[in-house]
């Protein structure tokens, strides 16, 4: 498979940040499709020698769904006007409500995507595909309700690993990151918690829920998750992005874990949108050798943005300011 050359834009003079935004976001607008109220929270993966993603597009109607798109560049989408057609896997296919906040990864021979499934409330929906052009749905992973399904890039101790939120039907006020492990993608368990939310005193940025974000890194360190954390303020919720450092073998283990957040709503299209104050990253592609880190981001639940860091900076900084 032909490599993918990951998006780039060097550090600005004037940026003393371990992270920083892309200068011409939004990548891509509200209205990039005719039919859509706003598109973010979108997931993208390297795919022959360009780039595929799968990206959550919520119509006029505001109703929920997501719909492929393709990329030269990584940063000027072509996105289907349609919303993806899943036909069933092995067995009969769950129709659900909605569809939203995809994630993709490349696992053994085919590409499987993860996105919150509305059955009987929020859950994590499991579907594959070879070629981006066919869709096959597999059995929801767990009960309602729950989000934030990522699955780790490679199998764990011989099983597929997926991390999770289990929440509530609405505006979530709490949650936890956990994991859970599947020999077949069809049965999950042996569920543990990973992560919780912090003390006010201690991170406040992170005091009332937190989420796995992109598809875990592995690292020499270990697995370097990002992840969203949420503050309830006056105002109301307020989202971040910061990373931590998973044990490679065991990671239910936290080794790291940011205290400051690595990157907050602070430029207008992060602050101003049909949900205001929000950063919530869903991808991030990596190049190990040439220390680069491209991140993708849902803006105010309106925009997709983008962020850049260097790998080696990100870990160094998780490490250095960890709780």
């Amino acid at each position: 498979m032909q490599k993918s050359l990951i998006p780039w834009q060097n550090k600005p003079d004037n940026c003393n940040d371990v992270i920083w935004r892309y200068s011409d976001n939004p990548i891509i607008d509200r209205n990039a499709i005719p039919t859509s109220n706003s598109i973010f929270n979108s997931a993208v993966v390297p795919f022959n020698g360009g780039f595929a993603g799968v990206f959550r597009c919520d119509n006029k109607a505001v109703q929920m769904n997501i719909h492929t798109g393709f990329s030269k560049d990584g940063i000027i989408w072509d996105i289907q006007h349609e919303p993806m057609v899943f036909q069933a896997g092995d067995i009969a296919q769950v129709r659900g409500d909605y569809k939203y906040d995809p994630r993709v990864v490349f696992i053994e021979d085919r590409y499987w995507i993860t996105w919150c499934e509305g059955y009987n409330g929020p859950t994590i929906g499991i579907g594959y595909t070879f070629n981006f052009k066919e869709f096959f749905q597999c059995e929801n992973a767990f009960l309602p309700f729950n989000r934030n399904g990522v699955l780790f890039p490679q199998k764990i101790n011989g099983k597929y690993a997926m991390l999770s939120r289990p929440s509530d039907n609405g505006h979530t006020p709490f949650g936890d990151i956990y994991i859970s492990y599947s020999p077949d993608m069809k049965y999950w368990g042996e569920h543990r918690c990973v992560m919780k939310s912090t003390p006010f005193k201690d991170s406040a940025w992170q005091c009332t829920k937190i989420g796995a974000g992109p598809i875990p890194i592995l690292t020499n360190e270990g697995w370097l998750m990002l992840y969203h954390g949420v503050i309830n303020t006056c105002n109301g919720f307020r989202y971040a992005m910061g990373a931590a450092i998973l044990d490679e073998h065991s990671p239910d283990r936290v080794k790291y874990r940011t205290q400051p957040y690595l990157l907050g709503p602070a430029e207008s299209y992060e602050m101003v949108g049909d949900v205001p104050n929000v950063v919530f990253p869903c991808a991030a592609l990596h190049d190990v050798e040439k220390d680069k880190l491209a991140i993708y981001y849902g803006a105010a639940d309106t925009v997709v943005a983008m962020a850049f860091g260097k790998l080696s900076d990100v870990i160094q900084f998780t490490k250095n300011n960890s709780l």
